[in-house]
């Protein structure tokens, strides 16, 4: 019997030749990534309950603040200067005070197909776009791997997306996760290895395979994987400048077994919107055009890449934010920021009427950027929709891909996509 992408991805880091689904692991790790949403609580156990005078590797730390930036208070400056002052300490050099997603660094600037990422975040199987597995685990974990570079792991069951078709117009990626959640409900994959397969998934860019991966996380999946194909190799080549056509190749064997299976026609799959107040609330748009909106949300990790910029830009090209609507562009690095200034798209934006901001989680996390008060409504690119996730309980959020959050912030109400 074969194995799957992700449990040859295990069997390589805990130097075996194969592993089966259950199977409980010590792995070596490739990285470990931390934000400021926990780096108080890191900083705490690394240096006062472990008392470490040194971490396992200092270059495969990650540290990233991005929740809370530029800093909103003066407690959430003070954990900035901790975590700074940390990464000096035991000579940590990947510190990202401030240029981007934890999850969007790491595909920009890190990780490598085949490799094993651990991650003080839920969001941390993103880095799957690039054949990679991540997973997201909580501060003891974390820190125990960052003094002893291991971690344990049981063996996910490795469950099949069947992708196929085309995506027809003003349909996205988006809209394909939205409609595998309704399928599988927001616990329907607890702890199960997430395989998006079809030649569908071929044309997509790394971008759109890692809107795919992001979200599977609220599933419940541990980790999602897409295979590495050229598209992955050419993308690390350009963004990296460094050649990775050496790099061993990732696939799933022919006979490998999958606890569960889903498919998607493409040809028929419509602009999905997630309404209050779960991620599996899925309907067809058509099902809320009409409903009144107060403000637009154009990034988070799941959709603020260079290509969902260009998606929103094109509506706004001839169009303005509604009077009655508040739009926030928020992209996810730097690198990203500049390259839409380079195209012109964030003058489109302001031109429009929209607020940019600083890279960075922004409202999706509700902490430090356009947060919703009692009674209002916001359509929004971002992941997570429940009470109280970008700032009142009493607030409703809705789900949508860039262009019919776009398209809803011209109109002032859910709009579907296809009419611009």
């Amino acid at each position: 019997m074969g194995m799957t992408l992700i449990e040859k991805i295990f069997a390589k880091h805990a130097n075996k030749t194969f592993v089966v689904p259950d199977e409980i692991l010590t792995v070596d790790v490739d990285f470990c990534m931390a934000n400021d949403a926990t780096m108080r609580l890191n900083v705490d156990i690394v240096e006062n309950k472990l008392k470490a005078k040194k971490v396992w590797d200092p270059s495969k730390i990650i540290l990233v603040m991005d929740h809370q930036v530029p800093a909103d208070s003066p407690q959430t400056a003070a954990v900035h200067e901790m975590s700074k002052n940390f990464a000096k300490k035991y000579g940590i050099e990947a510190f990202h005070g401030g240029d981007g997603i934890c999850h969007q660094l790491l595909v920009e600037k890190y990780v490598l197909p085949g490799q094993l990422i651990i991650g003080a975040d839920s969001h941390t199987p993103s880095v799957g776009a690039l054949g990679a597995s991540g997973c997201g685990m909580g501060s003891t974990d974390i820190c125990a791997t960052m003094v002893t570079g291991k971690t344990w792991m049981k063996v996910p069951q490795s469950v099949k997306i069947i992708l196929n078709g085309t995506l027809q117009k003003s349909v996205y990626p988006k809209d394909i996760i939205l409609a595998l959640i309704k399928q599988t409900g927001a616990g329907g994959l607890v702890y199960k290895a997430v395989e998006f397969q079809g030649k569908s998934v071929r044309n997509f860019s790394v971008s759109e395979r890692f809107t795919l991966c992001n979200m599977t996380t609220e599933a419940g999946a541990k980790t999602a994987v897409i295979e590495p194909d050229l598209n992955v190799y050419k993308y690390i080549e350009q963004e990296r400048n460094i050649s990775v056509q050496t790099q061993d190749r990732w696939f799933s064997d022919k006979d490998a077994k999958y606890s569960q299976s889903f498919g998607i026609d493409l040809n028929t799959l419509e602009p999905q919107v997630a309404c209050p107040h779960s991620v599996d609330n899925v309907f067809p748009v058509s099902s809320v055009v009409g409903t009144k909106i107060d403000q637009a949300f154009l990034g988070a990790c799941t959709n603020s890449r260079i290509d969902d910029l260009r998606i929103a830009a094109e509506v706004f090209k001839s169009n303005k934010v509604h009077s009655d609507v508040k739009l926030d562009v928020t992209p996810s690095s730097r690198e990203v920021y500049l390259q839409a200034v380079r195209e012109g798209l964030m003058a489109i934006f302001i031109e429009a009427g929209a607020r940019v901001n600083h890279p960075g989680c922004s409202t999706c996390w509700g902490a430090c950027q356009g947060v919703l008060a009692s009674g209002q409504t916001l359509i929004s690119t971002q992941n997570r929709n429940f009470k109280g996730r970008s700032g009142s309980k009493d607030a409703k959020i809705y789900l949508a891909s860039p262009k019919t959050v776009a398209v809803s912030a011209v109109r002032g109400f859910i709009a579907d996509p296809r009419e611009i």
